[in-house]
């Protein structure tokens, strides 16, 4: 298990700078704004830029970046949020997109598992087939579609819900106010976590219900329940914990889409911007964010098999 952990650890460390090298150079070759049309002051911009080193070639830029990250410094705004720090402006956002991702997840797991389980009881049945088709349909149709729909329907023709997010001096994150704005956003999120968990739960639970040892669990004078409850989820949930492990892991994530349709002030909606505004400092932040995010979780996910079922070892031939 050490060594499987050291050598993951040397492969995420390579993939991640892989990935920043990639996208620093790509995010650079895009051109910034012209200058005149930044404001009046041409020679502030120009000697704002030139400080900053855009006028460099791109690999010292390259390394200049790193050595100033490595010394803690994120840089500042240059397009958006112009000269705060990129990284107090992060930690402003992230509490925004974890408490949307939190909701959400805690509303999407359990009705997630409870419908996969009872399309699995009921297989080859008529309310499988109707779950099962609801799956499909939720998981072909994009997010962003689900935002619209309810935005169009919760929050412009009913009204039962605004468009705009309360604030931190509104309301606090965990109170019924910032969960009520929020809310349009949370149910569009959740539809499509809810059907893929529902649809994985239900593939693994209906393999499991048709093994051998739940036949012999029977003929051991176990009731359909008790073999159900006893060993068939238990050997059901191998495989979904390491996938509720990732959605967890993806709270501070945040959701591009859903964040920039319902306006949330969180990292998903900051990364967006600054791709549209050329913000380098800020993309290449958000981008070092949701890299070792994506590879912390890959990593969390394959360890956590062997934590659940100790039968796995990881990384033996």
């Amino acid at each position: 298990m050490f060594k499987y952990v050291i050598k993951r650890l040397i492969l995420m460390i390579f993939t991640f700078f892989i990935i920043t090298t990639i996208c620093f150079i790509l995010i650079k070759l895009l051109p910034l704004p012209a200058v005149k049309s930044q404001g009046r002051d041409v020679q502030l911009i120009i000697r704002r830029r030139e400080a900053m080193g855009y006028n460099l070639p791109i690999m010292t830029q390259y390394w200049r970046y790193w050595a100033h990250l490595i010394r803690g410094d994120w840089g500042l705004g240059e397009q958006m949020y112009l000269g705060q720090e990129v990284f107090q402006v992060m930690m402003n956002k992230i509490p925004y997109s974890v408490v949307v991702n939190l909701y959400s997840i805690l509303i999407s797991i359990p009705l997630g598992i409870l419908l996969g389980i009872f399309a699995a009881l009921k297989k080859n049945k008529w309310q499988d087939h109707v779950i099962s088709t609801l799956v499909m349909f939720f998981i072909s149709v994009p997010s962003y579609v689900y935002a619209f729909l309810v935005q169009y329907f919760l929050c412009y023709k009913t009204g039962w819900f605004s468009l705009t997010i309360a604030s931190r001096e509104q309301a606090a994150f965990f109170s019924w106010p910032m969960f009520k704005s929020m809310l349009p956003a949370i149910i569009s999120l959740c539809f499509g976590t809810v059907a893929s968990l529902t649809r994985f739960t239900r593939a693994e639970l209906s393999e499991v219900l048709t093994g051998d040892y739940l036949l012999l669990a029977r003929t051991k004078g176990l009731t359909k329940s008790q073999a159900v409850t006893r060993h068939a989820m238990r050997n059901a949930m191998v495989p979904i914990l390491p996938m509720i492990l990732s959605e967890f892991v993806w709270i501070l994530g945040g959701s591009l889409i859903i964040e920039s349709l319902f306006s949330i002030p969180g990292v998903g909606n900051l990364f967006v911007q600054s791709v549209a505004l050329r913000d380098y400092n800020f993309f290449m932040a958000d981008t070092v964010f949701y890299t070792l995010i994506g590879l912390t979780s890959g990593l969390l996910v394959d360890l956590s098999y062997g934590f659940i079922d100790p039968r796995i070892k990881m990384g033996a031939r």
